[in-house]
């Protein structure tokens, strides 16, 4: 299968921003089961200063905005080839050690909550206890849009009982690392089957299981992904593989609009 993605991320500023540096994570990456085919990103407001591979192997490109600018937009857009791997990424790659993955972050520390929750998990394999994870956390933690505070953690999301594809994915993430199982956040493109626009990236996970390498969980719609999923970025949490991220000076009152477009072809 094949998908073509237009990713525009627009930021507007009710005053000038003096200086800023943003990191931009839209790129596909590239592995046995997905190809980038082409990618191109432009930016109007801004310059492209260099690109380059972190140790998650996510594919960075580092803007400055132009001073006294008050908007900036960065378009991405390209073709993504994809083969059914029925969510199996495969073996570990470096630079990162392995063991990077089993980390706790600010996001993903495990309190009572985590506790109780893995409590509740059975399986007779680590292949069937994630599983387990995954739907244990679905039905425990209802999905609404516009629920959930960026900056929750896990616990955060346990107490609500609600949230998002992130809440979900550092929920799965803080339960399997107290269980000593390595995990890390994903974040990329899903094709929806009752649109092509949507507002926001999305977010799954991926737990390392010997023999098999690493396995992905989509816990938000219950499923393993499959060839509308489109890898972009990962890491220990979401703010290793956020869409931008950055500093600023200046530029108050911001206003961000984000559309994506993404469809078989």
């Amino acid at each position: 299968m094949q998908l073509e993605i237009h990713h525009i991320t627009r930021y507007r500023f009710a005053a000038p921003v003096t200086f800023a540096l943003q990191q931009v994570r839209k790129t596909p990456k590239s592995t046995p089961h997905q190809s980038v085919l082409y990618w191109a990103t432009e930016v109007t407001g801004g310059t492209k200063q260099l690109m380059f591979e972190d140790h998650h192997h996510n594919v960075v490109e580092l803007i400055s905005l132009d001073r006294d600018t008050t908007e900036i937009s960065v378009v991405s857009h390209g073709r993504v080839a994809l083969e059914d791997n029925h969510g199996i990424v495969g073996r570990h790659r470096g630079p990162a050690p392995l063991w990077l993955y089993r980390t706790n972050t600010p996001r993903t520390q495990p309190g009572a909550g985590v506790r109780d929750l893995v409590r509740d998990v059975q399986g007779e394999t680590t292949i069937d206890w994630l599983h387990a994870l995954s739907f244990h956390i679905r039905a425990t933690i209802a999905y609404e849009v516009g629920s959930s505070h960026p900056a929750w953690g896990a616990e955060e999301a346990i107490a609500a009982g609600r949230g998002v594809c992130q809440d979900h994915a550092h929920v799965f993430i803080a339960c399997a690392r107290h269980m000593g199982i390595p995990a890390r956040y994903v974040s990329g493109y899903l094709m929806l089957d009752d649109r092509t626009s949507q507002d926001a990236m999305h977010a799954w996970v991926e737990a390392h299981v010997e023999g098999l390498g690493w396995v992905g969980y989509d816990v938000s719609n219950g499923i393993s992904p499959d060839t509308r999923y489109v890898r972009v970025a990962t890491g220990l949490d979401y703010a290793d593989a956020a869409p931008v991220s950055g500093m600023r000076i200046g530029g108050a009152a911001e206003v961000l609009d984000v559309r994506i477009d993404v469809s078989q072809q």
